[in-house]
């Protein structure tokens, strides 16, 4: 029942889900070298944006700074699990057992895992927009922001939750099925 050996799409699959984790990777290690020099150069750093921006203490941004490089890591780090949840699941289905239960856990764990990446947005836009008005204030700056409700990934998170439900119920029929042969 194994799939065709050189089924494109879930080459594919693998690809990106590799890629992507790699991309997630890089991005954390940017986070886990960027947040030191932060603390490090605390001092210039604050007394650099106080004199471009005035009104708001170097502190302040520091403290805001390193805020939505943690939230931003917890973003890549719940995305970086997703895409290996995915990659095992692409490579179950390759094996020609997709209905595996562990599947079922899997797009569950997903589902919570984007639940999650969809409430960190909510303070990273927050601070974003925070961002954007002090950068209005620089004179170089040009930086814009769109915030706002992600439709496409909460009905993601739905679609998600659903498709444990099936894959759980595909896993308990076939094991009911294998059990009256």
């Amino acid at each position: 029942m194994n799939s065709q050996p050189n089924d494109l799409l879930l080459l594919a699959g693998k690809v990106l889900t590799v890629l992507m984790q790699g991309l997630l990777a890089i991005g954390a290690i940017a986070i886990a070298i960027a947040a030191p020099l932060m603390l490090i150069f605390n001092e210039r750093v604050s007394v650099e944006f106080a004199e471009k921006v005035g009104e708001v203490s170097g502190g302040t941004f520091i403290g805001m700074t390193l805020t939505l490089m943690a939230i931003a890591f917890g973003i890549i780090a719940a995305a970086f699990v997703f895409f290996g949840k995915l990659r095992a699941i692409i490579s179950s289905v390759g094996d020609g057992d997709p209905f595996a239960p562990e599947n079922a856990d899997r797009l569950n764990l997903m589902a919570w895992l984007l639940l999650g990446i969809q409430a960190l947005m909510i303070p990273a836009m927050a601070l974003g927009l925070v961002f954007t008005k002090w950068a209005d204030k620089v004179e170089d700056a040009d930086i814009s922001i769109e915030a706002g409700l992600d439709i496409e990934g909460i009905l993601m998170v739905i679609v998600l939750f659903i498709l444990a439900r099936v894959f759980k119920h595909g896993a308990a029929m076939r094991e009911d099925l294998e059990g009256t042969v």
